[in-house]
Formats: structure tokens, C-alpha cells, sequence
């Protein structure tokens, strides 16, 4: 299929223009007649292919559009006019050029959830599956508010996990640097001005382990740099293989000091999103293969996708969440509770809202803990350098001063 320019006017004189993928010309004229338009002029489109990393539309973007289009809707504003209003008044030009398309979409026939679907890197399957359920319940409004605090939750979360991570990691590199610097530059100015006095041959043994990491480092330098590229290239190739994938993912949840904190993170996430699905009507067992594409973990993903096996044969949600082994005794006994009670999308938001703090309080205490250690071990690293390169230089001035 192509995509075709076009023009028509309204029967009210109303010029229109418009995108539409069609396999002809005659195709798009017979479409714009089915919508009461007379048709000017049809051209197919032709452009250059646009790259941009990523949809160019950010999280403040679709919190904003979302709250402003079910405010609208609340007042009662025809879809296509709310997408007209919204696509003139963002900012972004990426996202007004989606938000033009589903307009279009919509105006051809297509329901909101369809046209939402057409660019999923925008919306979602979470986002376009609550979309459809509050289509089909007359909620729209509803649904699209409690997407909004939904988003806003989940990108509070994603911005915790990253700033825990991004101190950490800038320490690191600095390190790095600085060791480099150390061992390529200064310790091999250290080593000439001990020959020059003539005490080469009379370094104490801290001193010369040094020195020999620092020839070491330089005469291997270019050896190392393709160790570390090579390693860490093949490290990520594997991780992207599914069994590297899953034994990655499986590591992190485990591991001593990260793995208490992901796993608050996984349980925050599965029940927030398990809660607003189904706070929306959708059935269980599509909001679990939603939750499922939506989990960021792979254990975790095959554990939901089980869970709704389970499901499917008539078990309880309970049952299976402990067979996973990944979320607490705590978090699957009061998803039974709500299950016996009617009431799991409330017992879910619940859960979401206890730990959602939780993940504030250990992502602070992560940061807190972490942050001491990496200064210790830098400073320790430095200060044998150092003492390495000044004991010499104390014992050269006792012989001058003798």
C-alpha cells in the first residue's frame, strides 16, 4: 500500500487535506465519497525516510495529551475535533504529526484504540488495550485520568531507578579515567625521576609492584582495549540471546544487594498495571498478557504468562503467583484475599501504593550504602599509588639530607 495526499471539500464548502494509505488513487476518491467529500486533487505521497532514535515523543508529552483529551471528552467534544485541538497545540512537531495521523484514522473509520495502535513506539498495548476497554464501557474520560496518574507513577519509578544508577556509574568512570592517568602518565614520570637520582635499583616492594602495573598497562594497552571491547560486546550479544537473556534477568533478581530492590520494583509494576487494567474492565486474562509484554523481566514475564496458563484451567491467581517464586508471600496472599473478596483490582492498587514507597525507601538506601563503599575503594586505590610513589621519595631525602 502507498500513502496518497489528498483534498476535498465538505459539503458545507470546507476545504479538507489529508493522508491516506490506499493501493491507488481510485481507492482514496471512493473512500472520500463514502465520507461525504468531493475529492480536488489525490497524489501519492513520496518522502525521504526520516531516522530518529527512538518516537521523539516523551512521557510529559503523553501525560499532558492524555489529561487534556479526557477533560475534553468529559465536556462532551467530538474525538476528532479533541485530536485537532490537541495536534495545533503540542509543541513537539513529532508527536503532532502522530496525533494528525490518528486524527485521519479516526475520520476514516477507525475506532480511537485502532488509530492509537497504529504507532505503537507512542502508545503502548497497555495504553491501547485501556483505550479499547473504556471505548467498550462508555468510560473514556475515566480511563484516559487514570492512564495519566498511571504514566506518571511508572515514569516517577523508571527516574528512581536511573538516578540510583547514574551516581554509581559516573564514579566509576571517573575512576577509571583517573587510573588511567595515573598509570599512564604520572607513575611513568615517578619511575624516570627515580632513575635520574639513581635509586631504580632500591625501591621498596610496594613501589616497584607499581611500577610494574604501570609497564604493564602501557605496554598492553592496545591488548587490553580489545579485551574490554570484546568482552563487553560479547557479554551484551549474549544477553540479547533468550537464554543469556533470561539467565541475566534471573541473576539480578537474585543477586545480594540489587535484588531486594528489583524485586519491589517488579511487584510495584505488575500490581500498578494488573490494578489499572483491570480497574478498567479488562478481563483477567488479557490483562495478564498485558502485564506479561509489559514486565521489563523475563522471569517474571514467563511467571505471568504461566499464572494465566493457570488461569485458563480454572485456578486462582494465588496458587500459581507462589509457584513463580519471585513475589512475596505477603504480596500473593493478599492477592487471594481480593480474589475471595471481590475486590482484587482494589487490593492490587493497594499493594502498588505500599510499594511504590518501599522502592523510595531502598532506592535511599542503596544510594546511602553504595556511595561510601565506592568512595573507600577509590581512595584506597589512590592512596597505595601514592604511597607507592612517595616512600621513595622520603628515603631519597633522608640520604640527601645525611
Amino acid at each position: 500500500m502507498a500513502e496518497y495526499l489528498w483534498e476535498a471539500r465538505a459539503r458545507s464548502g470546507e476545504l479538507r487535506k489529508g493522508k491516506m494509505e490506499a493501493d491507488s488513487e481510485e481507492t482514496v476518491r471512493d473512500r472520500l465519497r463514502s465520507m461525504q467529500l468531493t475529492s480536488t486533487k489525490v497524489a501519492r505521497s513520496f518522502s525521504l525516510p526520516s531516522f530518529r532514535f527512538g518516537s521523539g515523543v516523551d512521557s510529559k508529552d503523553l501525560v499532558t495529551f492524555t489529561r487534556l483529551f479526557a477533560t475534553m471528552i468529559d465536556a462532551g467534544l467530538p474525538i476528532v475535533q479533541c485530536l485537532d485541538i490537541l495536534a495545533g497545540q503540542t509543541t513537539n512537531p513529532a508527536f503532532a504529526a502522530v496525533l494528525v495521523d490518528v486524527k485521519e484514522s479516526v475520520e476514516q473509520g477507525s475506532t480511537f484504540s485502532e488509530a492509537l495502535k497504529r504507532h505503537p513506539q507512542v502508545f503502548d498495548t497497555l495504553y491501547v488495550n485501556l483505550v479499547a476497554a473504556g471505548e467498550l464501557g462508555g468510560i473514556l474520560d475515566t480511563i484516559l485520568n487514570r492512564l495519566a496518574v498511571y504514566i506518571e507513577k511508572n515514569v516517577k519509578l523508571v527516574r528512581q531507578v536511573r538516578g540510583a544508577l547514574f551516581y554509581p556509574s559516573a564514579v566509576m568512570v571517573i575512576f577509571v579515567a583517573v587510573l588511567g592517568v595515573l598509570l599512564g602518565f604520572v607513575i611513568p614520570s615517578f619511575k624516570k625521576m627515580f632513575a635520574e637520582f639513581g635509586a631504580a635499583d632500591d625501591l621498596p616492594a610496594i613501589t616497584q609492584f607499581v611500577i610494574a602495573a604501570s609497564e604493564g598497562f602501557i605496554s598492553h594497552l592496545l591488548l587490553i582495549t580489545v579485551v574490554m571491547v570484546g568482552g563487553i560486546t560479547s557479554a551484551i550479544a549474549y544477553v540479547r540471546t533468550a537464554v543469556g537473556k533470561r539467565m541475566f534477568h534471573s541473576f539480578l533478581l537474585k543477586a545480594p544487594v540489587f535484588g531486594p530492590v528489583l524485586q519491589k520494583i517488579a511487584v510495584a509494576r505488575f500490581t500498578r498495571t494488573l490494578g489499572t487494567l483491570l480497574s478498567a474492565g479488562v478481563p483477567i486474562l488479557d490483562a495478564l498478557d498485558v502485564v506479561a509484554k509489559t514486565a521489563g523481566n523475563v522471569v517474571v514475564e514467563e511467571g505471568l504468562y504461566y499464572t494465566r496458563s493457570r488461569i485458563a484451567e480454572g485456578k486462582t491467581m494465588a496458587e500459581p503467583l507462589m509457584e513463580m517464586k519471585v513475589f512475596p508471600t505477603m504480596v500473593v496472599q493478599m492477592v487471594g484475599v481480593g480474589e475471595q473478596t471481590g475486590a482484587l483490582d482494589v487490593m492490587l492498587n493497594k499493594i502498588a501504593d505500599f510499594y511504590e514507597d518501599e522502592v523510595d525507601v531502598a532506592i535511599s538506601s542503596l544510594t546511602s550504602l553504595i556511595e561510601p563503599v565506592l568512595m573507600a575503594s577509590i581512595g584506597a586505590v589512590v592512596g597505595v599509588v601514592l604511597v607507592a610513589m612517595y616512600m621513595p621519595i622520603f628515603g631519597l631525602a633522608g640520604k640527601i639530607k645525611a
